[in-house]
């Protein structure tokens, strides 16, 4: 008899604001409560910003919220510990995110639930052969150590899946 071979997850060798600057992150409406999302705002054509300076826009579907982030206004990226982890452009808490035992799940948007998901499920995780050192410490060699290990795989999964369906259409 055969045995199923491994689930593979082969590391992309994202960086760690890689989901940060994507054009889409769910985050917690500060004014309704309920799922809303910041996104790249529409630009001017004098407008040269990339990355983490694009201008980006607040906007709720249910409510009808909408604010534009000023360029003075600062990125800061949290480091989360007990308290909840929030957008680094408006510091609204992210609606993906849950708390387990072990620690706290989160993630930006539902492409980032989906390839930590896809990391934690696997039972072989590799990454390029020609591994520079200062890739070491892209998105998965920055996770907790209890979200990489095999022990916490069904734990961690069950959270990633409630995250998951705590998305609206």
């Amino acid at each position: 008899m055969l045995t199923p071979s491994p689930a593979r997850f082969r590391d992309p060798g994202y960086g760690k604001h890689h989901f940060a600057v994507s054009d889409r992150i769910l985050v917690r409406c500060p004014k309704c409560e309920r799922q809303a999302e910041v996104v790249t705002a529409v630009r001017d054509a004098r407008d040269d910003s990339s990355g983490l300076d694009m201008p980006r826009r607040l906007v709720c579907h249910h409510c009808g919220l909408s604010r534009q982030r000023k360029k003075d206004d600062p990125i800061a990226f949290f480091r989360g510990g007990g308290q909840d982890m929030l957008d680094p452009y408006f510091h609204e808490p992210l609606w993906l995110q849950k708390n387990t035992r072990h620690g706290h799940l989160w993630a930006y948007n539902p492409e980032h639930l989906n390839l930590l998901r896809q990391y934690v499920q696997a039972t072989l995780r590799e990454h390029d052969p020609w591994y520079e050192p200062w890739r070491k410490m892209g998105l998965f060699g920055r996770l907790p150590a209890w979200i990489k290990q095999a022990k916490n795989r069904d734990e961690v999964l069950r959270g990633l899946d409630r995250m998951r369906t705590s998305l609206t259409a």
